[in-house]
């Protein structure tokens, strides 16, 4: 009875029923197509259970793919999920017509504590377009990992670095609400399993279209995609111009933000991370 409870952890609950079986193989990759369903379930799985690079202090939930039944984990540190932002995402028609309406009224209230009268012409619309404009520049608070990366991983054998650069983003900052602009290029050394290239854009909109700052959007995006794929390597640089500094503070016009957030290998082997800033151009003199 004791040695049968001492096992029990190892028994990896995060394994789907469909996929607990021995029948897969870590060297083997044949050309039978479930066999090859079965390996690349296999590696998901192995990434969902490796350690992150920074520990999180979350709980790790098993999603289903809405595709098969290989499961994605959206650590809540991934998504920097909240009660909040659960309700926006699951709201009812309802909810969501009081959201807007509650935001349409606190909208008013600005626009009289400004010195501006809500009820004339050019302002009858504004606190229903605003609060709109809002809700669509915050809907990444609601997408998760699960529903951006929905299921598009491939076994590949491919070990070179894999790079999307100039990636446009849009982003308000936290501190004034007002929207910083600029381009993030990403870059990763798959171990056995590569990404659907379109998922690195859709991963840094879901996580621009917060309320953000430049720092933690580089972070959230390096660190989501070490954890969905559990490469060699991740790297992150984005550059952008804040107009919190243009329009206000120092009002200074062509000042841009660069930060950087390297991993695994692009962090440990500098011939690797110039590598990298070489292919991006950023290499600068």
């Amino acid at each position: 009875m004791g040695q049968s409870d001492a096992s029990e952890p190892r028994e990896q609950p995060l394994l789907t029923d469909s996929i607990v079986g021995s029948s897969f193989t870590r060297t083997s990759y044949t050309r039978n197509r479930n066999r090859k369903e079965g390996k690349r379930r296999r590696i998901l799985n192995k990434n969902a259970r490796q350690s992150r690079v920074k520990p999180t202090t979350g709980k790790t939930n098993l999603l289903p793919s809405q595709k098969s039944s290989s499961p994605i984990v959206d650590f809540n540190d991934i998504g920097r999920s909240s009660s909040a932002t659960h309700g926006r995402a699951n709201e009812t028609p309802k909810q969501a017509k009081e959201r807007l309406e509650k935001m349409c009224g606190a909208v008013r209230t600005l626009l009289e504590c400004v010195g501006e009268d809500p009820n004339r012409e050019g302002l009858l619309a504004t606190p229903s377009r605003y609060a709109k404009a809002l809700l669509y520049l915050t809907k990444g608070y609601q997408d998760n990992v699960k529903n951006v990366v929905n299921d598009a991983f491939f076994c590949e054998s491919h070990k070179g670095m894999v790079i999307v650069k100039d990636i446009e983003i849009y982003s308000l900052c936290e501190h004034h609400l007002v929207p910083f602009t600029g381009k993030m290029h990403i870059g990763y050394v798959p171990s056995d399993t590569v990404i659907g290239l379109s998922k690195l854009p859709r991963i840094a909109e879901m996580f621009s279209r917060r309320l953000q700052v430049q720092e933690r959007l580089t972070q959230d995006v390096a660190q989501a995609v070490m954890d969905i794929l559990n490469p060699q390597g991740v790297a992150v640089i984005m550059d952008s111009a804040h107009l919190c500094m243009v329009m206000r503070g120092v009002e200074k016009t062509c000042t841009t933000t660069i930060t950087s957030c390297v991993l695994g290998c692009f962090k440990k082997d500098s011939t690797v991370r110039n590598e990298f800033l070489s292919l991006v151009n950023f290499n600068r003199t």
